[in-house]
């Protein structure tokens, strides 16, 4: 079982975890405390190795990461987490961004669909003009910025009201001289939301189109609880 970061721990003697957030197969987030500025709550989202790859495919893999990282850092949206670092400690790298306090779309849902109805309609569509602008906004960066895991429990509304789109975990930049997307964390996202064309592992290719069809999954699911 892969060991979990201690609360208390401190990375790059700034960041003191606080707690897990979450985890998934690839890597783990955690609420930490900035001491550099005091009073500053952030996320660091930490990305395992893979554990097949070979010395290359890792040397390959942290150079990739870093250059995705490095994109990450210049995005600044009012729907997205701002990355303010990035660092590898232990053979682990590790973005740290906002922590955003809210309940996510999942959560809400899950309320709504106990009292016996989906998310209200004008509400759903307040929340995917928001969406769709900070898409619009990555996909516009130069090269194209992708999420490649848009669902209920990656988008979280502040206190207020306003929503974020987190966890960067697949994201993928598009290579200028290549259409087709690469990764620093292997994973194709979640199967209910995402496209056919995602699940080609090395052969596959997303693109836009990709983020664009989990937003619609995503809204349907919201829209009508199904």
């Amino acid at each position: 079982m892969t060991r979990s970061l201690s609360p208390g721990t401190v990375l790059r003697e700034r960041y003191r975890i606080v707690e897990l957030v979450g985890r998934g197969g690839m890597g783990a987030t955690y609420r930490a405390d900035d001491l550099r500025l005091k009073g500053r709550v952030c996320a660091v989202k930490e990305a395992l190795p893979d554990p097949d790859a070979t010395p290359e495919e890792l040397r390959q893999s942290r150079e990739q990461f870093y250059q995705e990282a490095s994109t990450l850092a210049r995005l600044d949206h009012p729907n997205l987490p701002k990355v303010s670092d990035y660092f590898t400690f232990q053979d682990r790298d590790y973005l740290v961004m906002d922590f955003v306090p809210g309940q996510d779309l999942k959560e809400l849902l899950a309320a709504s669909m106990r009292q016996g109805h989906p998310l209200p309609e004008r509400q759903v569509l307040s929340w995917a003009a928001q969406l769709c602008d900070a898409l619009d906004y990555m996909h516009s960066q130069d090269p194209p910025v992708l999420h490649r895991d848009i669902k209920p429990s990656n988008i979280k509304v502040t206190p207020a009201g306003n929503v974020k789109l987190v966890d960067f975990g697949l994201v993928k930049v598009v290579l200028p001289d290549d259409q087709r997307t690469i990764t620093v964390v292997q994973g194709r996202g979640t199967v209910q939301y995402i496209p056919l064309e995602q699940y080609g592992g090395d052969t596959g290719h997303t693109d836009a189109r990709s983020d664009i069809y989990s937003l619609g999954a995503t809204l349907y699911h919201l829209l009508t609880g199904q």
